[in-house]
């Protein structure tokens, strides 16, 4: 049987089925493929587009990390806070993470208002344009039937769901790493000079998103460039250090620009004991993270929320537990995708562009998961990272396998990766949670006994195009069926960035206590006006944490003692002594127990207040706090 151009085993240089017709209405412009792609590349790409965007879309909103909410807010009151990445209106210290992320959402509260839709729609549409940027770079590298394959999987990974559902940074990153990694693939099929240079500056722009974890992928786009690109050893090293250096220079420009700025015309940098951005960013962020509490540990202690710590760090920590439910489901068959494609395309030309293809993602997986598997700080949505990985190398692996059906090894290796991903599947599946239908189990064993017969089938009559086909395509279904599901229960559920797909259901509702954006806030506003008593400030609290809910509400200055954690020396004693004196504030929510000079001056001066009665209190501030009245 003569294979179609464009469909899933074509070179990635092949010509379209048939050439692009002229004449088509405006209307349907839209619809039509490019002339070297195949009519039904940009309509079933569109579609996976849309099915994306609902994935994210669908009842999000009310979920955000508030931290970030009330920085946002911040930063959108003021271009001074707005380019320091302040956290509170009055700019005394910034957010502990880097700005870049966050422009973006300012941004966007700038011009739509104040709303929980302002700030997550910029990761609504980020997420869209990585999986449309997925699909072009797979597309270059293998074809359009693999790059449709990578986007699909991409769209539906639970992870991907889960994050692009709220105001994290990590949406931003992950969007420009791909865009990185298009700009690589430019530069080898192209031989374009400056798009090795724009590989390294959409590196230092992800560098702004999410900080060090950025330059993890690095590596993977230098191997991808060094093996797959033309020219000599010599002429590829120089453009690599090329785009390392604008990679470089790109992601310390904004800190080299904070640190040239006096300290008395910005604000503090949280995170750093010392006021340095540098500290903040490669300690606090960077090596802080490998062996030493986390920040959520170190908030927990000043304040006693009772956070569960992360899975402990393990070779298999991305494999089991929450971790693995949002982002393991398709591990086995990435990395079996990967030992497979490697021995298969062992042989050919160094500049092959499906071996290249493998090593781009491979490379990524691994460096990524792991950095994730030793950090001592993790969250859920970080294994999202990974999934542009896992999606390239379940689609090339799926491309080789249809390559190789008429050979007898091919559905060997076909069978094993839906055996072993079957059985990790169910192990995985918990007994019950939260959008965990009764079903699933059933259908995944069912279909993926259909896939088997057929897999056994195609291996028998090696010449049966139809039977490797509908083989190949049951295997992929019976694969993806569970973290499919799982998204789609997500986005039912309402769930955000900090839940796990068929989490326990009491797990489910402290997590929107916490993070949920609800009334409750506004119900106690009042009651704080009231005992304000026309200060400048709405009131103190220690830590940002406890200020974060009433910034975000109100728009109001809430002095944050200590910044995220409550540790940093902003503001000192005297000056919040000063602040006090000249009646700035008049309320101070803190814990009851602290050793903090600062807030134990507090409680020594100030007379203690019972918690407001009649309004409830919001889920942060119900561990062990008080209000505290200045006695004068």
């Amino acid at each position: 049987m003569t294979q179609a151009p464009g469909a899933l085993g074509e070179d990635a240089t092949a010509e379209p089925a048939t050439p692009r017709r002229t004449g088509r209405s405006s209307r349907l412009a839209f619809w039509a493929s490019p002339a070297d792609q195949p009519r039904w590349a940009r309509p079933a790409l569109l579609v996976i587009a849309a099915v994306s965007a609902l994935l994210y879309s669908w009842r999000a909103g009310p979920y955000l990390e508030v931290y970030y909410a009330a920085a946002v807010r911040s930063m959108s009151m003021s271009w001074h806070n707005f380019f320091f990445g302040a956290f509170d209106p009055a700019g005394t210290v910034t957010l502990d993470k880097l700005p870049g992320a966050f422009w973006v959402q300012a941004l966007s509260v700038r011009a739509l208002g104040v709303h929980t839709w302002a700030i997550v729609l910029p990761q609504v549409v980020e997420g869209v344009l990585s999986v449309l940027v997925l699909y072009r770079i797979v597309r270059r590298t293998c074809g359009p039937g693999p790059g449709l394959l990578a986007a699909a999987v991409l769209a539906v990974s639970p992870s991907t769901v889960a994050l692009d559902r709220g105001n994290i940074s990590d949406t931003l990153m992950v969007l420009l790493l791909l865009l990185a990694a298009d700009s690589a693939v430019t530069a080898v099929t192209g031989g374009r000079w400056p798009s090795v240079l724009l590989a390294g500056l959409w590196v230092g722009l992800a560098f702004q998103a999410k900080m060090a974890e950025a330059w993890i992928v690095l590596p993977a786009l230098w191997l991808f460039y060094v093996l797959a690109a033309s020219g000599g050893w010599r002429q590829r090293l120089v453009r690599l250090g090329a785009m390392t250096l604008m990679a470089g220079a790109v992601s310390l420009s904004w800190m080299t620009a904070v640190t040239l700025t006096p300290s008395s015309s910005r604000p503090y940098v949280d995170g750093s004991d010392n006021n340095s951005v540098f500290h903040q960013v490669f300690v606090y962020n960077g090596v802080g993270r490998v062996d030493q509490a986390t920040p959520n540990q170190l908030l927990s202690r000043s304040i006693g929320l009772n956070i569960p710590p992360p899975p402990p760090p393990a070779w298999d920590r991305l494999l089991k537990g929450s971790l693995g439910r949002d982002g393991g489901w398709l591990l086995p068959a990435s990395l079996g995708s990967l030992v497979a494609g490697l021995v298969v395309t062992r042989r050919r030309p160094r500049g092959d562009l499906t071996r290249a293809g493998l090593i781009l993602w491979g490379v990524w997986l691994i460096a990524l998961a792991g950095s994730f598997s030793v950090s001592s700080s993790i969250n859920s949505y970080y294994v999202a990272a990974l999934s542009p990985a896992i999606a390239g190398l379940v689609a090339v692996g799926s491309q080789l396998a249809w390559r190789g059906r008429h050979s007898t090894t091919a559905p060997v290796l076909t069978g094993a990766t839906l055996v072993v991903s079957l059985a990790y599947a169910v192990w995985l599946l918990p007994a019950t949670g939260t959008g965990r239908p009764g079903w699933l189990e059933t259908a995944v064993l069912a279909l993926g006994a259909i896939a088997a017969v057929l897999v056994v089938v195609a291996a028998v009559r090696p010449s049966s195009a139809r039977v490797a086909a509908a083989g190949l395509a049951a295997t992929v279904a019976a694969v993806v069926l569970v973290p499919v599901v799982a998204s789609v229960s997500m986005a039912t559920n309402g769930l955000g960035p900090f839940d796990t797909p068929f989490q326990p259901v009491a797990v489910t509702a402290p997590v929107r206590a916490f993070f949920g954006v609800t009334a409750t806030t506004s119900n106690l506003l009042p009651t704080l006006e009231s005992a304000r008593r026309w200060a400048p400030f709405l009131m103190a609290t220690q830590t940002s944490a406890l200020a974060a809910p009433f910034i975000f509400e109100s728009g109001q200055e809430v002095l944050p003692i200590g910044g995220f954690t409550g540790s940093i020396p902003e503001p000192s004693l005297p000056n919040l002594k000063a602040l006090v004196h000249e009646g700035a504030f008049h309320l101070v929510l803190q814990s009851p127990t602290t050793s903090d000079p600062r807030l134990t001056w507090i409680a020594h001066h100030c007379l203690p207040l019972p918690q407001p009665t009649g309004v409830s209190v919001p889920a942060r501030n119900r561990y062990s706090t008080y209000y505290s009245l200045r006695s004068s």
